[in-house]
């Protein structure tokens, strides 16, 4: 985030040395160090919390495409259900030919 080096922070020391002093400087060090620990703690937590957000996210786009996969694939089952039905209905009323070849063959029969 912040590019700092070694030399800025060593001035950064010595300034805070002269303006604080010796006998303050322990505890301002201190205080610092408990708030950028506290920062780093806020910020991990930020970071986890867009995570899940994006996690979430991609899991309510897999849910949508999962149920649009069985959607179409509900659709698929009940057409050729459908078509199937209808043939069989179609086959059913047809007469069969070799119910009416069973039947001319015994007319023939008959007449002879």
């Amino acid at each position: 985030m912040f590019d700092v080096s070694f030399s800025e922070l060593l001035v950064i020391a010595v300034v805070a040395l002269l303006v604080i002093g010796p006998e303050k400087l322990p505890k301002v060090a201190r205080t610092v160090g408990a708030f950028t620990g506290r920062m780093q703690r806020y910020m991990a937590q930020v970071k986890e919390e867009v995570n899940r957000e994006m996690r979430f996210e991609e899991l309510q786009k897999l849910q949508q495409e999962i149920k649009q996969s069985v959607e179409n694939a509900e659709a698929d089952i009940e057409s050729l259900t459908t078509e199937t039905t209808q043939k069989v209905t179609r086959a059913a009323n047809r007469p069969s030919k070799t119910k009416a070849a069973k039947a001319s063959t015994s007319k023939r029969t008959r007449q002879e």
